[in-house]
């Protein structure tokens, strides 16, 4: 699908169209994504466009100039300018990481093991999809979204408006951030940077800010000394919990209990994955 080729037809043919060139590039979701841009550009839902009538063609020529682009692998969200996640939409695009489904079952872990009016903080919050999941869904807990990027930070700020949520522009490795709150904090949540330099990662991931996805030779740069800020954030007794790489399924519980923490495992993802790493603050004696 070319801008020069287009021609008014009836969406559903368009959107075969454009899922085919999708699958011929490799997108690994491309009928619902070429729904998805459909209805981006009408403002309709999925459903509706089986019946819409055929596009005008400035419409027209929207859509075929987002297939397009991705076809080249830009992320779907950075199109639409929207990520999807639990119960709600982040504002994401150019210089913020696009949150992925996996990081909800950090949430729900996190959720979990949350006591009432308890004090969160969320350690490389990105877009802000974590903090912004714990405090629409626990209004009554207090949370702080440390992100160290001014890039990221602007989205940051965007998608906690109304939360209730504090965003907080700062190194959550450094030991003078957010030091009013050490000893204090229930829960910590963290989906730092963590993907080793070898590994080979899909394309729409170039389009994230290298900063928010590496982190040197192992992927645990960020991981090691974020272990030891959030020992110290944490009261007695309170829960930390950070996504990783699939490649730390082992050392990630080990870094947790060499950094104070007890009942430390790891958790698989939705496809059997080592994704994320939990652990428990040692209570005093």
């Amino acid at each position: 699908m070319q801008r020069e080729e287009l021609r008014i037809a009836p969406w559903p043919e368009l959107i075969a169209e454009a899922a085919d060139l999708l699958a011929k590039a490799g997108v690994p979701s491309p009928r619902v994504d070429a729904e998805l841009l459909a209805a981006h550009v009408t403002g309709l839902k999925r459903s509706q466009l089986l019946i819409a009538p055929a596009p005008t063609a400035v419409i027209g020529l929207a859509f075929t100039a987002l297939v397009v682009r991705r076809a080249a692998r830009e992320p779907l969200q950075h199109l639409t300018g929207s990520a999807a996640f639990r119960y709600g939409e982040l504002a994401v695009g150019p210089g913020v990481f696009v949150p992925r489904p996996e990081t909800e079952l950090l949430v729900d872990w996190a959720l979990a093991h949350l006591p009432r009016g308890g004090t969160v903080i969320d350690a490389c919050s990105g877009s802000g999809a974590v903090a912004y999941s714990i405090a629409t869904e626990r209004p009554d807990a207090r949370v702080w979204a440390v992100e160290v990027d001014p890039d990221a930070f602007e989205w940051l700020e965007s998608n906690l408006d109304g939360t209730g949520a504090v965003p907080v522009l700062a190194d959550a490795t450094a030991a003078g951030t957010l030091a009013e709150l050490d000893g204090l904090a229930d829960l910590v949540t963290a989906n730092p940077p963590y993907v080793p330099f070898e590994i080979e990662v899909a394309p729409e991931v170039d389009f994230d800010p290298s900063g928010a996805v590496y982190a040197a030779e192992a992927g645990l740069a960020v991981i090691q000394p974020l272990a030891v800020r959030a020992a110290n954030w944490l009261k007695p007794g309170g829960w930390y919990g950070f996504e990783h790489d699939d490649t730390h399924g082992t050392v990630a519980p080990e870094i947790l209990r060499v950094s104070g923490f007890t009942d430390a495992e790891d958790h698989d993802d939705l496809a059997g994955r080592p994704r994320f790493a939990t652990g428990r603050l040692g209570l005093l004696p």
